[in-house]
């Protein structure tokens, strides 16, 4: 049996990655239990020792010499102790052994349980150490399936050469795309929270710091802090705008994001679906900020109250759709961008007065 159990943990450990020694104490909490199960009033009094090197499990009932006894769980006569130790006397603790196999069927199956139950939380506390390592990051997925009822998506997340199953809920998904069995995607890692089910890992595609780590994996001079990224505004499947910043006078920080005709930032817009990306480049001064953010609109002019975080723009008349965008749009993700209520007047409208 020791034989047995011992090329039993290490498949364990070999498959699921659990380590040895945590699956060695939760065997002998089950062991235990099962044992106390099985024998009324037994309360602390038993031990199971390991001997990984010798491969021994062996399990012991320790119980005090007594002259009377009035616990049989606990206590026992001369007479029965010297069957243990020979030289046992009145106020010893003799140590008996237990053969495992005389546990009843009741008790095994509570011990099976027990270990079970330790499987599960040994898996449940790897995968929350491992995805919280993974909070606002980029994983690579393979869509597993699709529920066509409610559209949600269960992954295959590959991370560090291990496979997770995840969900990736409707909503979190880019609106209008549509996923395939064995397809591949990348996803971010939004928050991993502990749940009495286990780790909960929210997964996200719609996420602005999707479009960030992207950026971040696209160029170079953004991993290596010469470009840095400010802000992002997204709404997702439609349009992302993005400002950065050059810490080097000599680089481009639009030009860089943008790539030799357009290369990089096509990369991340066709992991995207086609959303269209505005990259701005970023400005201390909130005039020129929220000018640059209005892309492609021109703007004639920006009037900012720092008190209030808000400013009146006036743009060209023929251009007032563009800066307002569809729907709102580019207005909406400039304010969300800079920061800034922006209140956007034709230009001509203005001059009349």
């Amino acid at each position: 049996m020791n034989e047995e159990f011992f090329a039993a943990i290490e498949l364990i450990e070999k498959e699921k990655g659990i380590p040895k020694e945590y699956m060695i104490e939760k065997i002998s909490q089950a062991l235990i239990t099962a044992f106390k199960r099985d024998n009324d009033g037994v309360t602390d009094n038993v031990d199971v020792v390991v001997d990984p090197v010798k491969r021994e499990i062996a399990m012991y009932v320790k119980k005090t010499v007594v002259k009377q006894v009035e616990n049989p769980s606990l206590e026992m006569l001369v007479e029965q102790a010297v069957a243990y130790n020979k030289k046992a006397t009145v106020g010893d603790v003799v140590s008996i052994p237990i053969e495992t196999k005389k546990f009843g069927r009741i008790a095994a199956q509570t011990a099976k349980q027990v270990i079970i139950q330790g499987i599960r939380e040994a898996e449940r506390g790897m995968v929350f150490a491992h995805f919280t390592s993974k909070e606002r990051e980029i994983v690579t997925a393979i869509v597993n399936r699709v529920d066509p009822f409610n559209g949600g998506a269960v992954l295959d997340i590959i991370s560090d050469g291990e496979k997770n199953e995840m969900f990736l809920s409707a909503g979190e998904q880019v609106p209008g795309e549509k996923l395939t069995e064995g397809e591949r995607i990348k996803v971010y890692v939004v928050e991993v929270k502990k749940t009495v089910r286990g780790p909960q890992v929210l997964i996200s595609r719609t996420h602005p710091g999707l479009v960030k780590r992207l950026f971040e994996m696209e160029v170079p001079e953004i991993h290596d802090g010469i470009i840095e990224i400010k802000s992002i505004s997204r709404e997702a499947g439609s349009r992302t705008k993005i400002a950065v910043a050059s810490n080097d006078p000599n680089v481009d920080a639009i030009g860089a994001c943008v790539g030799m005709r357009g290369a990089r930032v096509a990369g991340i817009v066709d992991e995207l679906r086609g959303e269209k990306i505005d990259i701005i480049k970023y400005s201390q001064d909130p005039a020129v900020y929220v000018a640059d953010a209005l892309s492609p609109a021109e703007v004639v002019s920006v009037t900012v109250d720092p008190d209030e975080k808000a400013c009146s723009v006036l743009v060209p008349d023929d251009q007032i759709s563009l800066a307002i965008g569809k729907e709102g749009q580019n207005a909406r993700l400039a304010a969300k961008l800079t920061g800034y209520k922006i209140d956007i007047k034709p230009a001509g409208v203005m001059s009349e007065r």
